[in-house]
């Protein structure tokens, strides 16, 4: 079963529209599936991102000082 599409109002700037009209006529795709398309890639890198941060919580943390004054010790600053 086919999940029915939502209407959406998007502004673009011009160049972006312009760029999108061209890409869904040489993809043979509509704007709209454009759309859909970066904005599904976007949220899987979020949901990726947020994966790996949940991963690495118990990670011991370094203050930023401490990595400069290491920096400066080892002659890398």
């Amino acid at each position: 079963m086919k999940t029915a599409l939502q209407r959406a109002t998007v502004y673009l700037e011009p160049d972006l529209q312009r760029a999108l009209r061209f890409k869904a006529m040489e993809t043979e795709t509509s704007v709209s599936g454009l759309i859909n398309t970066a904005v599904r890639w976007s949220l899987r890198e979020d949901a990726a991102d947020l994966a790996v941060f949940e991963q690495r919580a118990q990670e011991p943390t370094l203050a930023f000082e401490a990595v400069l004054k290491d920096m400066k010790r080892r002659g890398k600053l």
